[in-house]
């Protein structure tokens, strides 16, 4: 089971998605350790799913369409917040004490928080992880627990090597204002864009 399920993950990490797009904004905004502690907020948040789903609360959003549209509107909000705090708020250099506010905690909170309101992870859990499960194979719940942590595990990897490298480009114009500026501007419309993703994304 694992040697089917262990590329397919890993294809399904390295396709662009919500989680990855947002790790790379947040790495061009505050730096290579947030867009890393992004995307393993992400991971987290992936794996608060996998708990969720294996208890049946993804099956729940999937039956009721509007505890669905509730957890998608709620995350539309989130990323449009983000999007606007990118636009307005000035860029700060590494030693200035306002880049606390930047800092890898919190953009691992953010990553939690943007994958956990995006209700499709859930019901796409839900309708690929059971495909993998074989009750002769021992406890369903942990086979769910097991396969969904691979997932979210490799998400997660790949997404803070995406926010890594976005790091990395906003380190090197840190120095010059108007270009940190600029990053901050195309991480906002990082944002923005994924909250109109998920707004107009077919259920």
């Amino acid at each position: 089971t694992l040697v089917l399920f262990v590329p397919i993950a890993l294809a399904l990490a390295m396709t662009p998605g919500a989680d990855m797009f947002f790790a790379l904004g947040q790495g061009m905004r505050s730096g290579t350790r947030s867009g890393i502690a992004a995307g393993l907020g992400a991971g987290t948040g992936a794996i608060c799913h996998t708990l969720a789903a294996g208890l049946g609360l993804a099956a729940l959003l999937a039956a009721y369409p509007f505890a669905f549209e509730v957890v998608r509107w709620s995350g539309v909000a989130y990323l449009t917040w983000l999007a606007f705090q990118a636009f307005r708020t000035p860029p700060v250099a590494a030693d200035d004490p306002a880049a606390a506010l930047a800092s890898p905690v919190n953009a691992w909170r953010k990553g939690i928080v943007v994958n956990i309101l995006n209700p499709k992870v859930a019901v796409f859990m839900l309708a690929l992880v059971p495909q993998f499960i074989d009750p002769s194979n021992g406890a369903v719940f942990l086979q769910f627990l097991i396969l969904g942590s691979i997932l979210s595990f490799a998400g997660a990897v790949i997404n803070a090597m995406v926010g890594a490298f976005a790091g990395r480009i906003g380190s090197l114009v840190s120095r010059n204002t108007g270009l940190a500026k600029a990053l901050q501007v195309v991480s906002g419309c990082i944002f923005l864009g994924l909250a109109a993703r998920l707004a107009f994304e077919k259920r």
